[in-house]
């Protein structure tokens, strides 16, 4: 069958690339396409509802490549993870309370492995990002998310923390102290110094995603690396005789536990807020599904001819070829997914987890102080070493996948939100979001405001993060399950794992919002309790209020879903595990 018509009757044939095919997928793929004579899909249930906007263009979906070729978009998203979640946060809470909240890593894991992909799903299906699939709702959503993802993410805190551990590793702590503008030609000059080369890679090639993806992959390989050789040389093996146990565990949560450490570690047992949402515009950039038709972003300096990204998508035909090569794609954005991004995760965040278990045991400090000056100091001249390089690494990892993810991002939401009224080109606005943001957090750590103990700043980023979660689970249940046909929206198991998502992160984040409002105003009268039960008025009231957005998140789901019963002759093709 030729690719772009779809009409020619097939025999279920023709769904995998051939090798040759699939290593075009080894930087990025992208497939011109003569947009403008595509014919329009109608608007029927075979199709994507177009909500507010147009209808997608008729074109086949495209063949599946091998596994080995596509590895990339979940590989950035492991580096966002191992600076926060996985040398912070959760050998932070291990090492405070022991093994018995480790069952919540595991979960918070899992659950995030269904959202990650679940976000992915309209991008793989049309080709547009999961901002655009929010804006077919309401464009009030998208510009909320962009809002959200600058308070979470516009503090330099992962650079600056980065830039700590790397000056203290290499004793510039020391020095900074005895000099005029100490912190400046110390630890903070550092910084700045890594804020400029995170700048500087965006321009080494004309797709920008090519450079991220490259560096993302080898500095998680060092990390992951450094991590496991510091295991070794600790000899914290061990510590994990104790998970079997811990994961048993499900629902034990310490008493007195702050519970914006612990919603921030759920968030960030992963990439966590405004970071995940940025999965669907790897997977574009990369080529995936339809995503292949919709143009990459390219560096305006370096120069290229742009391509042009469309404002409405893709969709194919209705035929058992291109069924079959929808099952194809949804197993290998799950593969991909899961070897990449939560092996790595469970992998990297244990072992760090027990050796701050081990040396560290009831700690009260947190972070980066936690590795400095209670583990460092027992380990000796090795173990220092591999704790100081597996730390900067991972650090400076997660910020540079904060740049991209945050740039991105809000590049596609100003394009689509304004850009291209104006005519702007989306590429000159993605470099100067770069320029701004990266000038931005030089800025920050040139001046002489107290970003030296930054882990306080990165809980409330982290906790802001979880709560960012809520609303954006829930819409992207909604688009998925009521916005998508029969053959691409997600099957029973999945929804419900979306139900449980965003009941999980909605849950916690009314006791975070009770709790803040409880401290800011000296009133218990929003205080909400754990159990529910026993939370005073305003309490049951922010409970009353999730409770709705919930029921009415759920009921909207199922009507979606029994609505688009037997709507799509042979969907049952396009069903494979997990679907």
């Amino acid at each position: 069958m030729s690719e772009g018509t779809g009409d020619n009757p097939t025999d279920g044939g023709n769904v995998y690339a051939s090798a040759e095919e699939s290593r075009q997928y080894r930087g990025t793929s992208y497939m011109p396409t003569n947009y403008d004579n595509l014919d329009v899909a109608p608007d029927v249930e075979e199709y994507p509802d177009r909500g507010d906007g147009d209808g997608h263009r008729l074109l086949d979906l495209p063949r599946v490549p091998k596994l080995k070729y596509v590895l990339g978009p979940s590989a950035i998203m492991l580096g966002a993870s191992l600076g926060s979640g996985e040398t912070l946060f959760w050998p932070t809470l291990i090492a405070e309370h022991g093994w018995a909240l480790y069952w919540a890593f595991f979960v918070g894991v899992l659950t995030q492995f269904v959202i990650n992909t679940e976000i992915q799903r309209w991008t793989v299906a049309t080709g547009e990002s999961v901002f655009r699939a929010f804006e077919r709702l309401s464009g009030f959503w998208p510009l909320l998310l962009l809002a959200l993802g600058f308070i979470s993410l516009g503090w330099p805190g992962w650079a600056a923390t980065a830039a700590r551990i790397g000056a203290i590793g290499l004793g510039m702590e020391d020095v900074s102290v005895t000099v005029p503008f100490a912190e400046l030609v110390g630890w903070k000059l550092f910084g700045i110094l890594l804020m400029v080369v995170i700048w500087l890679t965006y321009h080494l090639t004309p797709v920008m995603y090519n450079v991220v993806e490259r560096i993302q992959i080898v500095l998680v390989v060092l990390g992951v690396l450094c991590a496991f050789g510091l295991f070794v040389a600790l000899g914290s093996i061990n510590e994990l005789a104790k998970v079997p146990r811990a994961v048993g565990g499900v629902g034990t949560i310490p008493p007195n536990q702050e519970i914006a450490v612990f919603l921030g570690g759920l968030a960030y047992a992963g990439a966590g807020g405004y970071l995940n949402l940025a999965q669907s515009l790897w997977v574009r950039e990369k080529g995936y599904g339809m995503g292949r038709y919709m143009g990459r972003v390219k560096n305006p300096v370096v120069g290229d001819d742009p391509e042009p990204i469309q404002r409405n998508g893709f969709t194919f035909p209705v035929n058992v070829t291109n069924l079959r090569r929808w099952r194809g794609w949804w197993r290998l954005v799950q593969l991909e997914h899961f070897l990449t991004f939560v092996f790595g995760l469970l992998f990297a965040a244990t072992i760090m987890m027990a050796v701050a278990s081990e040396y560290a045991a009831g700690t009260t400090t947190g972070g980066v102080t936690m590795w400095a000056t209670e583990i460092a100091p027992q380990v000796g001249t090795v173990g220092r070493t591999l704790i100081f390089l597996t730390l900067f690494i991972a650090l400076f990892t997660t910020e540079y996948a904060i740049v991209e993810s945050f740039v991105r991002n809000s590049a596609d939401i100003i394009y689509e939100q304004f850009g291209r009224t104006y005519g702007w080109s989306q590429a000159r606005i993605f470099w100067l979001l770069l320029t701004v943001f990266s000038a931005w957090g030089i800025l920050i750590l040139a001046l002489p405001i107290p970003v030296e103990q930054p882990f306080g700043l990165l809980v409330v980023a982290a906790a802001m993060s979880g709560v960012m979660m809520w609303p954006y689970t829930v819409l992207v249940l909604v688009v998925n399950v009521t916005r998508l046909p029969q053959h691409t929206q997600p099957g029973w198991p999945r929804i419900v794992g979306l139900w449980w998502a965003s009941s999980f992160f909605g849950y916690f984040s009314v006791l975070l919002l009770g709790q803040t409002i409880e401290r800011g105003t000296g009133s218990g009268w929003f205080r909400a309790a754990p159990a529910v039960l026993g939370s005073d008025p305003g309490g049951y009231l922010l409970f009353a209020v999730f409770a709705v957005i919930q029921a009415i998140a759920i009921v909207t789901t199922i009507r979606g879903k029994l609505r688009t019963k037997a709507t799509v002759p042979d969907a049952e093709e396009a069903h494979g595990w997990l679907r």
